[in-house]
C-alpha cells in the first residue's frame, strides 16, 4: 500500500483527527512566537508554558489572574463565518478585568473546544488571538484545542481564556480611597463589547426577524458586523494617567453599570450616574424599542456605551477626562454601595 493510501484512524472515524490537530498546531506557531518576548522560555507545546517571573523594577510584585469567554457573541461569528475578531475580543476583554487593578499583562492562555478542527476557522482565531496579544504586550504562553463531536453543534466552538498579570503592591487600585465628591468618569465602548448578546439576538432576529446581513436607520453597517464590533482594550490608555490619580475603575461588562461599579465602592458611598451626560450608542436604541425593554434593565444588561469607568478627585477630573478621551458621567454621594441612575 502506498504512503498516500494511508487508513483512516479509528479516531478520526470518531471525529476527532489527532493528525490534523497537531499539523495546525505546527502551523501556528510562529503566530504564538511573535508575541514571546525574553521572560518566556522553553519550547512551545510543552505541557505548561514557562514565563520568567523577574519584576526588579517593582517593590512588591503582585500577581493578578482573571479568566473569561467571550459568550454568544460567536454565535454572530458562526453566522458570518468571520473568527478573526473574537481572539481579539477574548483578550482584551480579560486585559481590561485586571488593569482595574492597575496590573500589566504577562501573558495569556487559550481554550478552544469544538465540533471538529476546521484548519481555516482555527487559523483565523489564534490570529486574533496573537494580533490582540501582541498589541497588549501580552505573551500567548499555551493553550488547549478540544476536538469533541456530540458536544458542539457542527461548525460550532467555544472560546475562553486565562490572563496573568503583575501589580506593584502600592499600586494597586482597588477603591478604598474613593470618598463622596469624587468625579465618575466614563470612558467610551463602541457597541456591544462581549455582553448582552442573549438578549440582542433575541430581539435582533427573534422579534424583528433580521439577518445578519440587513441594514438598520442609523447604522454605517450591517447588522453582524456592528455586532462583532471589538471589545475595547482600555489598558494603553488608562496608562498614561499617573496611577495615584485613579481611585477606582469598573469594567463595565455582564451586569452594566448598575452591576460592576459597585464591585469598587465603599460601602458608605454611592455612584450617581447622569445617563444623559453621554449619548448611547444607536445599536442600544434599537434594541431598547424593539425589545421594550425597562430603561434600568438596559442599564444591567449592556454597558450602553461605557466600557470603563474610573473614579477620581473632582479636583483631577479635568486632566484625566483629557488623558482618557472620557466624559464625566457622574459624582459619588452618600449611600449605602449602590448605583443611583438620573434619567
Amino acid at each position: 500500500m502506498k504512503s498516500a493510501d494511508k487508513p483512516i484512524k479509528q479516531y478520526a472515524r470518531a471525529g476527532v483527527d489527532v493528525d490534523l490537530g497537531n499539523k495546525l498546531k505546527r502551523q501556528i506557531q510562529s503566530l504564538v512566537r511573535q508575541t514571546h518576548g525574553a521572560q518566556v522560555l522553553g519550547k512551545i507545546g510543552g505541557f505548561g508554558g514557562l514565563f520568567r517571573a523577574s519584576f526588579p523594577q517593582m517593590r512588591e510584585p503582585v500577581l493578578v489572574a482573571s479568566i473569561d469567554g467571550v459568550g454568544t457573541k460567536l454565535k454572530i461569528a458562526f453566522a458570518m463565518d468571520k473568527h478573526d475578531t473574537v481572539g481579539v475580543d477574548l483578550v482584551n476583554h480579560c486585559v481590561n478585568d485586571i488593569a482595574v487593578l492597575g496590573a500589566h499583562p504577562l501573558f495569556f492562555l487559550d481554550y478552544i473546544g469544538c465540533e471538529r478542527l476546521e484548519p481555516r476557522v482555527f487559523q483565523q482565531l489564534l490570529r486574533g488571538l496573537s494580533r490582540a496579544c501582541r498589541s497588549a504586550g501580552c505573551a500567548l504562553l499555551g493553550g488547549e484545542t478540544a476536538q469533541m463531536p456530540g458536544m458542539y453543534r457542527k461548525g460550532e466552538y467555544d472560546l475562553a481564556g486565562c490572563i496573568a498579570g503583575v501589580v506593584d503592591r502600592g499600586s494597586i487600585i482597588d477603591g478604598r480611597k474613593i470618598e463622596l465628591g469624587d468625579a465618575i468618569l466614563g470612558l467610551r465602548s463602541n457597541g456591544l463589547h462581549t455582553n448582552g448578546y442573549s438578549l440582542a439576538r433575541k430581539i435582533l432576529f427573534d422579534k424583528m426577524r433580521l439577518k445578519v446581513t440587513s441594514r438598520l436607520a442609523g447604522l454605517n453597517t450591517i447588522v453582524g458586523a456592528e455586532l462583532l464590533r471589538v471589545h475595547k482594550n482600555y489598558q494603553p490608555l488608562l496608562a498614561k494617567v499617573p496611577a495615584a490619580m485613579i481611585k477606582g475603575l469598573a469594567h463595565i461588562t455582564g451586569g452594566g453599570l448598575i452591576d460592576n461599579v459597585p464591585r469598587i465602592l465603599p460601602s458608605n458611598c454611592d455612584a450617581i450616574i447622569e445617563t444623559r451626560s453621554w449619548r448611547a450608542p444607536r445599536i442600544f436604541q434599537v434594541l431598547q424599542q424593539n425589545g421594550k425593554v425597562d430603561p434600568r434593565e438596559m442599564y444591567q444588561v449592556f454597558n450602553m456605551g461605557i466600557g470603563m469607568v474610573a473614579i477620581v478627585a473632582g479636583s483631577n477630573a479635568p486632566r484625566v477626562m483629557s488623558l482618557l478621551d472620557a466624559k464625566r458621567i457622574g459624582r459619588v454621594e452618600r449611600g449605602s454601595g449602590n448605583v443611583r441612575l438620573q434619567f
